[in-house]
């Protein structure tokens, strides 16, 4: 018969024993995951980005004096107006408009401080009613000849 301590002893190896093969196991079911994941990869660069992508080439979109940022992730909208703005300008436009939604006036601020420090905006103001109200924010620019940065 074994004693108290030894039986421990028995237990506590055994325990050791079924976890370093517990450990073999998982380890061995990270490396095959890691290996598919690989060979997924390496597949993925012979395809195209998105297969089910129904259009795959970049679409044009006709310029006009309106832009909705709807559809504008929020991290982005600074850059997308600051482009539209140098676009208006290059197509020589006057006036814009620029549609940021109502909401809580986040957009409609981060609109206007970018229209406050481009030069070439001359002012701005809310649009009409039947233009979108406080939703949206009329500006006119200068297009003069002059070359002015934001």
């Amino acid at each position: 018969m074994f004693s108290k301590q030894q039986a421990s002893k028995a237990s506590v190896s055994s325990l050791r024993r079924r976890a370093q093969a517990n450990n073999l196991i998982v380890m061995d079911f990270l490396l095959k995951l890691f290996r598919r994941a690989q060979e997924r990869d390496l597949d993925a660069e012979d395809e195209p980005v998105d297969p089910a992508n129904p259009f795959p080439d970049p679409v044009v979109i006709e310029f006009t004096d309106v832009i909705d940022l709807h559809s504008i992730p929020p991290r982005q909208v600074s850059g997308v107006v600051e482009d539209f703005l140098e676009s208006a300008r290059r197509r020589r436009l006057s006036h814009v408009r620029i549609i940021h939604g109502k909401g809580i006036g986040v957009q409609r601020e981060m609109v206007r401080a970018i229209l406050s420090r481009t030069r070439f905006v001359i002012s701005f103001q809310d649009a009409p009613m039947e233009a979108g109200g406080w939703g949206a924010t009329i500006a006119s620019l200068d297009v003069s000849e002059g070359e002015g940065g934001c």
